[in-house]
C-alpha cells in the first residue's frame, strides 16, 4: 500500500468533494460509490485519503496493475465470498463499517462494476468505492453496469476556492469569509484577481497546483500540461469501443478554432470540411461522457424548466480544464499577466466562468442565442431564471444580456468581470474570482 511520490506531493490539496465522501459514509440509504472524472484529477488519491482519515483502515485494489485480481470476479457472485478472497490476498480481515473497500480501474473489469449490485443486495454493510479513468464511457451505454444500484460521484479538477486554499490559505481565508454585498477592498480585490490570473494560466489539475506551490516555475507547468494534453490523446487511440478514435482525437483538436469563431457554437463543418452531424456525434459524446469537454446547449425560451428548450443540435464545447484550454490556445502567459487585450480572452474567461458555475445548481447552464441575441450562460435556480455575462476586463457593454434585464426584469441578473463587486441597477457584478461562490452570494 506503498503511497508513490506524486501522491503524496497531492496530500496537501483539499477537496470538497470529502465533504461528499463523508456525507455517503454517513448516509442511510448508502450503495457501493462510483467515482467518475477525466484522468489525473485526484480520484486515486481523494478514495484513499477518505479511507486513512475516515476509517479505520483501507484496502486498495487496481485492476490495471494486478491482472489476476478479474478472476475472482469472473467466478463468484456472492460478495461475502468476494471478501473472504481479497481479505487473503492483503493478509487482513475487511470488516464491515469499518474497512473502506477501493476498487481503482474498475473499467477493465466490468465484471467486479457489475458485482456492485451483489454488494448493495447481500452485503451493503461493507463500504465499496469504485473509479476508473475513462469511466464515464462506459457508464454512458446501456447495461454496462448496474443501473440504480450504485451511487455517483463526478470529481473535477480544483475547483478556484481549492486552488487558492493550497496556494495561498490567508487569502483563501478572506475569500471565504465574502458575504453577499460585502464591500471588498481594493487590496484584497486585487490580490483575488492577481490568483485568477494565475489560475487561469495554472489551471485545477492536481499536478499543475501542487507543482507551483512547490517549485513557483511556469516552465514546468507548461511541461505538465503538454504531457497531460498527450496522455489524453494516447487514451483517445487505445480506447477500443465502437467510436473512431481519429475522430475523437479531430474533435478535441478542433476545440481551440471553435471557440475562436465569433459565436462559439459548434461547427462539424471546423473539424473537418464538409463534416456532418453523423460524422462526429459518437466522437463527441464520447469526450463528453469520458468528462474531456463540458457541453453546453442553447435553449430556444430563457424560462423555466431551461431543459424542455434545449436545442439539441445547438451547443458550446469547453475544456474541462481552462489551465489547458490555454496551454493548447497556446496563448503565452504574458498575454494573461499583463492585461492586454489578447486574443482569446473571451473563450478563455467563459471557460473558466463554466468550470466554476458547474455542479452549484441542480440545472446544468445553458446559453441563449437567437439571430442578433446572445447570452453568455442561463441558469435556472428553484424557478427562477438568471441570466448570465461573463466579460474578461472592466468593460460593461452587453446589448442583448442588457436589453434581456430591462425587458424581463428578472429577480438576478449576474455580470462576471475585473470591476469590483457592486449592484448596477438591476444587474450584480460579481468580479470573476467568486464565481464558485455564485449560489451563495445570491
Amino acid at each position: 500500500m506503498a503511497i508513490s511520490s506524486r501522491e503524496r506531493l497531492v496530500i496537501y490539496l483539499k477537496r470538497s468533494a470529502l465533504q461528499d465522501l463523508i456525507y455517503w459514509k454517513s448516509s442511510d440509504d448508502r450503495k457501493p460509490l462510483v467515482l467518475k472524472g477525466a484522468r489525473q484529477v485526484g480520484k486515486t488519491w481523494l478514495m484513499k485519503e477518505f479511507g486513512r482519515t475516515c476509517y479505520e483502515n483501507y484496502v486498495y485494489f487496481n485492476f490495471d496493475e494486478e491482472d489476476e485480481l478479474k478472476s475472482i470476479f469472473e467466478t463468484n457472485k456472492n460478495p461475502h465470498r468476494i471478501v473472504e478472497l481479497l481479505s487473503m490476498i492483503v493478509s487482513q480481515k475487511i470488516l464491515p463499517d469499518k474497512t473502506l473497500i477501493i476498487f481503482d480501474e474498475i473499467q477493465e473489469c466490468p465484471e467486479a462494476l457489475n458485482t456492485l449490485k451483489y454488494f448493495k443486495e447481500k452485503a451493503n454493510d461493507y463500504h465499496v468505492i469504485a473509479a476508473g479513468s475513462l469511466l464515464g464511457t462506459l457508464l454512458a451505454q446501456p447495461k454496462s453496469y448496474p443501473v440504480g444500484m450504485v451511487n455517483l460521484l463526478e470529481l473535477y479538477p480544483l475547483a478556484f476556492d481549492e486552488f487558492l486554499e493550497a496556494v495561498n490559505p490567508t487569502l483563501y481565508r478572506y475569500y471565504d469569509s465574502i458575504q453577499k454585498e460585502q464591500t471588498i477592498e481594493d487590496i484584497f480585490h486585487n490580490r483575488l484577481l492577481e490568483a485568477y490570473n494565475n489560475y487561469l494560466i495554472i489551471g485545477g489539475m492536481p499536478e499543475c497546483v501542487v507543482s507551483w506551490i512547490k517549485y513557483k516555475d511556469p516552465a514546468k507547468i507548461n511541461q505538465i500540461q503538454r504531457e497531460l494534453i498527450t496522455v489524453y490523446e494516447n487514451d483517445f487511440s487505445k480506447h477500443n469501443g465502437k467510436v473512431n478514435s481519429g475522430r475523437i482525437l479531430m474533435v478535441f483538436r478542433s476545440i481551440v478554432t471553435q471557440l475562436a469563431k465569433p459565436n462559439e457554437k459548434f461547427m462539424y463543418g471546423a473539424v473537418r470540411e464538409g463534416g456532418r452531424a453523423r460524422d462526429f456525434e459518437e466522437a463527441i459524446e464520447w469526450l463528453v461522457s469520458a468528462g474531456m469537454l463540458n457541453r453546453v446547449y442553447n435553449v430556444s425560451k430563457m424560462e423555466h424548466p431551461l431543459s424542455a428548450f434545449d436545442k439539441l443540435d445547438q451547443f458550446k464545447l469547453f475544456v474541462f480544464d481552462t489551465g489547458l484550454l490555454k496551454h493548447m490556445a497556446g496563448i503565452d502567459n504574458s498575454a494573461i499577466l499583463l492585461k492586454s487585450d489578447y486574443q482569446f480572452k473571451g473563450p478563455l474567461t467563459e471557460n473558466f466562468i463554466l468550470q466554476q458555475l458547474r455542479g452549484q445548481f441542480e440545472v446544468e447552464p445553458r446559453y441563449y442565442s437567437d439571430k442578433n441575441k446572445e447570452i453568455d450562460f442561463v441558469l435556472q435556480y428553484g424557478t427562477e431564471i438568471i441570466p448570465v455575462e461573463a466579460k474578461s476586463g472592466e468593460d460593461k457593454s452587453a446589448p442583448s444580456f442588457k436589453k434581456y434585464v430591462t425587458d424581463n426584469q428578472p429577480e438576478y441578473a449576474l455580470r462576471f468581470s475585473k470591476r469590483g463587486y457592486r449592484k448596477d441597477g438591476l444587474i450584480t457584478n460579481l468580479p470573476l474570482y467568486l464565481a464558485r461562490k455564485t449560489k451563495e452570494l445570491l
